[in-house]
């Protein structure tokens, strides 16, 4: 479904109970969590040491809760919504966040969402979309997120 910026009545219309379809799956390397690792300056072992990860409470090492969230702005591109007149989206912030199960490095996650709210502002559109990102195969969600975006027209 498109729907126009300027439509505020068909922006309403997007707030659903119904989630998307998944996004394509996004492959979680050891390579990616090691070059995120030295990015943030986060070298904790439960990512990086893969012999100390391996005897861990995880049986290997697993993803920054940080990067399995970083992942968000790309994967939100595959399950939309479509907005068409938009300039541009600015991150506005959460309004929730919760890390609920690890990811394994060399898996693969997918993430699907639902529009929960949407607000006229001044300055824009503030569109609230709860977005959940599972590792492909598990039904317990990795992160839940309350995203807020301020859409500009």
């Amino acid at each position: 479904m498109s729907v126009s910026i300027k439509d505020i009545d068909g922006l309403k219309g997007l707030i659903t109970e119904e989630w998307t379809d998944w996004s394509e799956p996004v492959d979680i390397t050891q390579d990616m969590i090691n070059t995120f690792a030295d990015v943030t300056h986060d070298h904790q072992w439960i990512h990086v040491d893969l012999e100390k990860a391996n005897a861990g409470p995880f049986g290997g090492p697993i993803a920054h809760g940080f990067l399995t969230l970083s992942l968000v702005s790309h994967l939100s591109t595959m399950i939309g919504p479509r907005i068409e007149g938009v300039m541009g989206g600015l991150n506005y912030g959460a309004d929730k966040l919760r890390f609920l199960s690890p990811v394994p490095a060399n898996s693969q996650v997918h993430a699907r969402s639902r529009v929960v709210e949407i607000t006229e502002k001044s300055t824009g559109i503030l569109m609230k979309q709860e977005v959940v990102i599972h590792e492909v195969g598990n039904d317990s969600p990795a992160l839940v997120y309350e995203s807020l975006v301020l859409l500009l027209g």
